[in-house]
């Protein structure tokens, strides 16, 4: 079973997801399935079709979500002692070598992902270009709009 990649961040984001889940989403629908099969004729009844789908959705996320916490690798990037390199947690401060613009990324497992917030999956191409490398580097990657660099200025751990 492979082990799934998360800082400390995500781990606590997924558990409150969790909990959300079990403790709100899934009661409501619960009700709502039992509200519907009140109205009698299931055959025809939209409002339950729906509630039963929805507590499909429900209980699918929740047992995706205790599958991935269970294989989780949980990352604290504070703790992390990596000489400088890019690695799973790090923040990268890094310059466009086209445009000359800085943007900062932080290294995240896939479901911590969000590049309005400045988090890049592990997996992402920039991401992969980034690992191993330190503070002066230069990493390209193959983007949709072609090859871009970035020189690598800043590399720390939070």
């Amino acid at each position: 079973m492979a082990t799934v990649p998360l800082t400390l961040r995500g781990a606590e984001l997924l558990k409150a997801e969790l909990q959300r889940l079990k403790s709100v989403e899934r009661p409501a629908i619960v009700q709502a399935i039992a509200e519907a099969r009140a109205q009698g004729d299931l055959s025809e009844n939209a409002e339950y079709e729906a509630a039963k789908e929805k507590q499909g959705f429900i209980e699918g996320r929740i047992a995706e979500i205790e599958s991935k916490l269970a294989q989780a690798q949980v990352i604290d990037p504070s703790a992390l002692q990596a000489d400088g390199r890019v690695v799973f947690g790090a923040t990268v401060v890094l310059e466009d070598q086209d445009s000359g613009k800085n943007v900062t990324y932080q290294i995240v497992g896939e479901d911590e992902a969000d590049i309005k917030e400045g988090r890049v999956s592990v997996g992402s191409p920039i991401a992969r270009a980034l690992i191993t490398k330190e503070a002066g580097d230069v990493a390209e990657y193959q983007a949709p709009g072609g090859l871009r660099s970035f020189e690598i200025l800043e590399v720390f751990y939070k």
